[in-house]
């Protein structure tokens, strides 16, 4: 059975790269595990594969939802697991590539999610009895929960009290893993000195202010309204900032650059954490071939162990 690849790591560290070599070594489509990157017109701020790229490769889970619309976890690996069931029928191994790592765990994983959409409404009247009521009542009705949720966790109180309330049975229930049948093999990328992982994105972002950045956010703040939830993301936030005069344009760049780092600290602890991720070093310069060795083994087909015969005497 066709398997799967992963290449991961924190940003800018030249994962879409990477992976747009080895797709068109292996004649493998890349499947994007970036939770904004699903977004439309969110393209610069998100470092998005260009259309050069896509003619390359074939991209899947770019541009499938409106800025207005809620991609959950639970949607995504719906999407995610048909697409790479389409491109195992075609006798291909598809590259999932990323770095939000709850995506890519909801795939290699096999999460189980619950398919619980998210309650406004609920919420608000949960919200406003406090923390300290909510957690008693997630005690009362998910004990098991609140071994896993800190009494100070409100998001994850909130959606568990919601999961229970809309569907009688508790969240704790709900999950678990259902691993995939097909093997997979994980790459990991990450610098050898943090130096070299800082410079990538002063790089990167430098890149993307030259490229239009401010331009795209202007635009999707005139056309979506400046309240829109994914500008209050990485990048988008800090440049919305500089459109409503608050911050200068340098400090704009600087402050991107800055949470940017912040965010590739919080990835490398979260990949690090997954002991089934295989690391490479991205500063290497024979960084392909490493990598494209690897793979070259994980792809051999398994050894079939001889069976010896004996011949009687007679």
């Amino acid at each position: 059975m066709p398997g799967l690849i992963v290449i991961c790591g924190a940003t800018a560290t030249g994962k879409s790269s990477l992976a747009l070599d080895l797709a068109q070594r292996l004649g493998s489509p890349i499947l994007s595990a970036d939770s904004r990157q699903v977004y439309r017109e969110f393209d610069i701020g998100t470092a998005k594969p260009t259309a050069a790229d896509r003619r390359l490769v074939p991209h899947y889970l770019l541009d499938i939802c409106d800025p207005t619309e809620n991609l959950t976890v639970a949607d995504y690996q719906d999407r995610a697991n048909q697409a790479i069931a389409e491109v195992h029928q075609r006798n291909q191994v598809p590259l999932l590539v990323g770095g939000t790592g709850l995506y890519l765990k909801a795939v290699v994983k096999g999460l189980k999610i619950p398919r619980v959409a998210p309650n406004s409404e609920l919420r608000s009247q949960l919200a406003a009895l406090g923390q300290g009521q909510c957690y008693a009542m997630l005690q009362q009705v998910d004990p098991e929960s609140t071994t896993r949720i800190h009494a100070h966790d409100s998001v994850r109180t909130l959606r568990a009290l919601e999961v229970f309330y809309v569907t009688g049975c508790p969240i704790s229930q709900q999950q678990g893993e259902n691993l995939p049948s097909y093997p997979i093999l994980q790459i990991g990328l990450d610098c050898t000195e943090v130096q070299e992982g800082d410079r990538r994105i002063l790089i990167r972002t430098q890149e993307m202010f030259e490229a239009g950045f401010v331009a795209e956010v202007e635009s999707i703040c005139d056309k979506y309204g400046t309240n829109l939830p994914l500008l209050h993301t990485l990048g988008y936030a800090e440049i919305k900032q500089y459109l409503a005069g608050k911050i200068s344009l340098e400090e704009a760049k600087e402050l991107t650059a800055l949470h940017t780092r912040q965010f590739a600290k919080r990835q490398r602890t979260w990949f690090r954490g997954d002991r089934q991720i295989e690391w490479f070093a991205a500063d290497q310069p024979d960084l392909l071939e490493r990598v494209w060795n690897r793979i070259q083994k994980f792809l051999e087909p398994p050894k079939v162990p001889s069976v010896s015969t004996t011949s009687s005497r007679v």
